[in-house]
């Protein structure tokens, strides 16, 4: 029943993040009012040690850093703890995350804030880099089911969400519909293998020849 309701979760969440794509990119002609209100506010407000905390997360959450970077870190933390179940989750998690990122981006092609501080890539929405807080901390409540895990996720794929917008290069809508991507690709997977993937293993298997 909990992997039923977990692959319902993330169905239901990334359909939600393409629903919410597609009315934002084919049934505004310009950016939604709430959009436009938080990008101003965030403008007009921010202050010298909010955008380093957004440029230092900037860093920690894309380019290479945040593809294979990140991911390896969790991994090898897996492997060391002799998880290496869940190290195979975390990997199939992140590349599902990437490629539903990917595919939505392409998709629907949403321009970015012209006032945006840092390059970036092709597509708003989804935000990357929330999808990427959202993998690493649901892949880790998933393994450790534990509350400081929960919150600590929690704060994480806010701060990351809030330095996006800090730095002008998504919308606030970018950031949920990350949220909701990299939430919903882990939920998808973990219904088919976390039970596997939370089992502890006391060695990794030998090669086989």
């Amino acid at each position: 029943m909990r992997s039923r309701a977990q692959l319902w979760w993330g169905i239901g969440m990334l359909l939600a993040a393409a629903l919410l794509g597609a009315v934002i990119v084919f049934g505004y002609t310009e950016p939604p009012g709430f959009d436009r209100w938080w990008n101003s506010e965030i403008a007009e407000n921010r202050a010298d040690w909010m955008l380093t905390f957004a440029l230092v997360l900037d860093h920690i959450g894309g380019g290479w850093v945040a593809i294979l970077g990140v991911p390896l870190l969790v991994i090898v933390a897996l492997l060391l703890a002799r998880r290496w179940r869940g190290a195979l989750f975390a990997a199939m998690a992140f590349l599902a995350s990437a490629g539903a990122v990917q595919l939505l981006k392409h998709l629907f092609g949403r321009a970015r804030p012209e006032d945006m501080i840092v390059a970036s890539d092709f597509g708003s929405f989804p935000s990357g880099h929330t999808a990427n807080a959202a993998t690493i901390a649901l892949v880790l409540y998933l393994l450790f089911p534990r509350l400081w895990v929960a919150i600590a996720g929690a704060v994480w794929i806010i701060a990351m969400a809030l330095s996006r917008t800090l730095l002008s290069v998504h919308w606030a809508t970018d950031t949920l519909g990350g949220a909701l991507v990299g939430a919903g690709a882990v939920l998808v997977l973990a219904a088919w293998v976390l039970p596997w993937a939370r089992t502890a293993s006391r060695r990794i298997p030998a090669p086989i020849g």
